[in-house]
């Protein structure tokens, strides 16, 4: 009889996140607190699920542990797919459920819903691949009918994987190509300058419902017109935390992270990303039911510590949530 409770960390997967994800995994691991007992569940690029070192069926992994944190990135881990297992089998874990899943890591649909509430996001496009007749013939159109500079990105990918801002009808080619190579639809959006933010939500949380974080500010290299993969982990100074906003920008940041949150129907933890135009306003670009959570790079981790809660005091409350079953 165990007198832990057995916690299985779900890291790598069948994923273009799979290093982003064993890293955060491994902080999980590094951080459960004393009354946890962690259990390191390895998914390879395959989709083998690996127990101490071996290779076993998923169900008999499921059956020796009390609870599941998920810290599968990307494909299978944040698209509802690994959700729809544990719920299949009964699994109490970590994050959004299946349905909250599937609707923010669709950008397009987690779009559709924010302009149906009244949240203001970029106007855009979706193309399937077998409907374009090439990437060259698209480029001339957006060039002459859509808003330049435009961003071109797959639909369902996280950490700005295949993402490209273009304007001329070379660099938008380029762009459909790369994002098309990944993915067999993409959007083209309207390229919004500004600030970018990331705004973290914890439910349940000193008294609050929906706790939002403090927003952080990206604070982008030279030459660099995005919060691109290369940006997202590359080590120190990125990340602005709290973020150089207006109280009346922060206010709403972390008003709409809320909602956000609450419309998609995420579950425990996620993270929002805008982009505050000086005259615009704040336009909603996409939510993450399963921000990074590893040290050095984590913008969530960061607003995590500036409210004063450390990271395994977060562990321990979301999987009383799981537990919980809320």
């Amino acid at each position: 009889m165990f007198s832990k409770t057995r916690v299985a960390v779900l890291r790598g997967g069948p994923s273009s996140e799979y290093h982003v994800s064993l890293k955060t995994g491994a902080t999980m691991l590094a951080n459960l607190p004393e009354h946890y007992h962690p259990i390191d569940v390895f998914i390879d690029l395959d989709g083998a699920w690996h127990y101490n070192g071996k290779k076993e069926k998923p169900h008999k992994i499921l059956g020796k542990v009390d609870v599941v944190w998920n810290a599968l990135h990307g494909e299978f881990g944040e698209d509802g797919a690994v959700q729809g297992l544990l719920e299949l089998h009964g699994i109490r874990f970590s994050g959004t459920k299946r349905l909250g899943a599937v609707f923010s890591f669709n950008k397009f649909l987690a779009k559709q819903l924010m302009e149906k509430e009244g949240i203001k996001t970029p106007h855009a496009l979706i193309f399937r691949r077998e409907d374009v007749p090439s990437p060259e013939v698209l480029a001339g159109e957006l060039y002459r009918t859509f808003p330049q500079p435009c961003v071109v990105k797959p639909v369902s990918k996280g950490s700005s994987i295949g993402i490209s801002v273009a304007q001329t009808p070379d660099e938008i080619t380029v762009a459909l190509t790369t994002a098309f190579s990944i993915s067999e639809k993409i959007l083209v959006e309207e390229f919004i300058a500004g600030r970018e933010a990331v705004c973290g939500v914890v439910e349940q949380f000193r008294g609050s419902p929906y706790y939002s974080l403090l927003p952080v500010e990206v604070v982008l290299p030279e030459n660099h017109r995005f919060f691109n993969f290369e940006t997202r982990y590359s080590e120190g100074g990125n990340h602005r935390c709290p973020g150089n906003f207006s109280t009346e920008e922060k206010d709403e940041l972390q008003r709409l992270s809320k909602e956000v949150h609450r419309l998609l129907g995420l579950r425990h933890y996620s993270r929002s990303e805008f982009i505050v135009h000086p005259k615009r306003g704040i336009f909603f670009i996409e939510a993450d039911p399963l921000p990074e959570l590893h040290e050095g790079v984590s913008p969530y981790l960061q607003s995590l510590q500036a409210v004063g809660a450390s990271l395994p005091d977060f562990l321990h409350h979301v999987l009383t949530m799981a537990l919980a079953k809320r």
